[in-house]
């Protein structure tokens, strides 16, 4: 079970809070975790985006995984910020239907609040292959194969 605080600092059109709880829940490796999902636009994503990746300009999602001292219990789990307008372009681009892209960005940034990476290839080919099969069991496509738009 997630508890999961949905923030909504971007005027770009959303996916509803169940949405967000379902992919978030399916992307879930414990019995019980809090996250906080924060919905922003460019300019903060890119603020971010400079200030904790030292990289310029807005990115699709952010995660800022809580860090727990040893032996105190906890369930927060951390933070996901995404970029609306990037999630929408990169559907577009990519071909894919803008719902599906939105599950995948709050999959993948579940996935890293839980430990996984992409930086080396051997563990992003375990974090892909985690994200797919979540994907596949909310009746999504792959996301990484191939898609030209029409």
């Amino acid at each position: 079970m997630i508890d999961l605080t949905l923030q909504r600092a971007s005027t770009s059109a959303v996916p509803d809070s169940a949405a967000f709880r379902l992919w978030a829940e399916a992307a879930l490796e414990k019995p019980h975790a809090e996250v906080v999902i924060r919905i922003v636009d460019r300019e903060e994503s890119a603020a971010l985006n400079s200030t904790y990746r030292g990289k310029t300009g807005p990115t699709n999602v952010l995660s800022f995984p809580f860090v727990v001292p040893e032996g105190v219990p906890n369930d927060l789990l951390g933070d996901l910020v995404i970029c609306a307008p990037v999630v929408e372009r990169e559907a577009a681009e990519q071909g894919k239907p803008v719902e599906a892209h939105w599950a995948h960005m709050v999959v993948h940034g579940m996935l890293h609040l839980q430990g996984y990476d992409h930086i080396e290839e051997a563990e992003a080919e375990i974090m892909e292959n985690r994200e797919i099969a979540i994907l596949r069991g909310l009746g999504m496509e792959n996301p990484y194969r191939e898609i030209r738009p029409e």
